[in-house]
C-alpha cells in the first residue's frame, strides 16, 4: 500500500501527515541548500540513523517533495532534491519555525529552543 493513499482527507491533516515524523523537516530543510547524497544528509543532520534517514527520504519521494537521481559523474551513488512541489514549502517552514519561536516565548521557554546548529551541521553562510 502506498503512503499516500494513507493520509487524511483534510487538508490541514494532509499538509500535517506529509511532514510529520522525526526528521522530514529537517530533512527538507537541509535540502533546500541544494541536492545532497545519502552519506551527506547522514553527516549533516545529528542523530539519524541510515535506515530512518532512507525510511524518511522514501516516504517524502512518494510524497512528491524529494526527487532522485544519479549523482555526479565525478561522484558514485544517488542525490536527493527538492522537487518543485518540495520547494514550494520553503515559506511554510519559515512560518512554522517563526511561530515556534513565538509559542516558545508566549510560554516563557524560549531557554529551550536550540539553534539549527545543534543538529543541522554545516550550514552554508
Amino acid at each position: 500500500m502506498k503512503i499516500v493513499k494513507r493520509l487524511p482527507g483534510l487538508p490541514i491533516e494532509r499538509a500535517l501527515g506529509v511532514l510529520s515524523g522525526r526528521w522530514k523537516a529537517l530533512i527538507v530543510d537541509v535540502l533546500m541548500d541544494g541536492p545532497h547524497r545519502t552519506c551527506d544528509l547522514e553527516n549533516r543532520i545529528a542523530g539519524v540513523s541510515q535506515k530512518v534517514l532512507i525510511e524518511q527520504l522514501r516516504a517524502l519521494e512518494e510524497h512528491g517533495i524529494v526527487g532522485r537521481r544519479p549523482g555526479p559523474e565525478s561522484r558514485q551513488g544517488i542525490e536527493y532534491f527538492l522537487t518543485p512541489l518540495g520547494e514550494s514549502l520553503r515559506p511554510i517552514l519559515k512560518s512554522l519555525i517563526e511561530w515556534g519561536v513565538h509559542h516558545a516565548t508566549e510560554l516563557d521557554e524560549v531557554d529551550r529552543l536550540l539553534p539549527c546548529e545543534a543538529v543541522v551541521r554545516d550550514r552554508p553562510a
